[in-house]
């Protein structure tokens, strides 16, 4: 546990970063760059560190003051002292879970993986890995020896893209939370615009809470609670749910609850 914090960041703007997972997302983060801004009353800018290890040191170590963060990133500085302020909220769901997915005239079942080749955004992701790995395991399988290669190119688009053209047999993108009297929706379109017909899902893993904006230790009260006031009223403006639907793939943010994704260390662990 932490018991000291970081040295304040020695800069007048509001930085904000993203995972590396959503791709090249710089001309879709201007319009958060400038919510935050007026929210905040100061100048804010968005950064895409290179990774997930990147974006949690990053963060613990004050070089940004908050962070869109995938739910295993969240639950791992969760333990280190860093608090989570909100969570997002997708079809009504507070949770996700993950489809594993191949291109769509594809010979590949879920029970006919073995020597198959895979594709994972990152280590960390839940919904790019972790929770297809627990899914392997609590149906007997081991992904070391189940794949012939598994490969992290750092998004849900570069994984898709490199099945669509038959490169890698398989790959898993987040997905809606189960819910009766609905449809099973992948975030394929949300990715990669128009794609979801060039994919078959073979299998939807369990649910895992979903992603958080996570702060710095360096923020202040006070900053703290503006950022969260404005995250909360995100889906009140025209313009807060525009970077809602196209960053951050929610309806809206709801507090987080303390030390709300603990867990996911046992999904972690499911998948070593």
């Amino acid at each position: 546990m932490a018991t000291s914090n970081p040295p304040r960041p020695n800069r007048t703007t509001f930085r904000f970063a993203l995972p590396p997972t959503l791709g090249d997302v710089q001309v879709r983060a201007a319009p958060l760059q400038s919510y935050l801004s007026d929210a905040l009353g100061k100048p804010a800018e968005v950064i895409v560190p290179a990774s997930y290890e990147t974006l949690a040191k990053d963060l613990l170590g004050g070089k940004v003051d908050a962070a869109w963060a995938p739910p295993f990133v969240c639950a791992r500085i969760e333990a280190m002292g860093v608090r989570v302020l909100v969570r997002g909220v997708r079809g009504g769901a507070s949770t996700y879970r993950a489809a594993l997915v191949c291109r769509a005239d594809a010979n590949v079942t879920k029970d006919s993986l073995q020597g198959t080749t895979a594709a994972w955004s990152d280590r960390d992701s839940v919904g790019g890995y972790l929770l297809p790995m627990a899914w392997l395991r609590e149906h007997g399988q081991d992904p070391a020896k189940l794949f012939f290669r598994q490969d992290f190119v750092g998004s849900y688009k570069a994984a898709l893209e490199l099945v669509a053209k038959g490169a890698i047999d398989v790959t898993s993108i987040f997905a809606a939370a189960a819910r009766a009297g609905h449809p099973d929706v992948t975030g394929i379109d949300e990715v990669w615009a128009g794609a979801s017909a060039k994919f078959k899902v073979l299998a939807f893993t369990d649910e895992a809470p979903n992603d958080g904006v996570a702060v710095s230790m360096a923020m202040t009260g006070p900053m703290v609670t503006e950022l969260e006031k404005a995250m909360l009223a995100l889906k009140d403006s025209e313009k807060g749910a525009q970077v809602l639907g196209d960053l951050f793939h929610a309806d809206r943010f709801e507090p987080a609850p303390r030390m709300g994704y603990r867990a996911l260390y046992r999904v972690a662990l499911a998948s070593l």
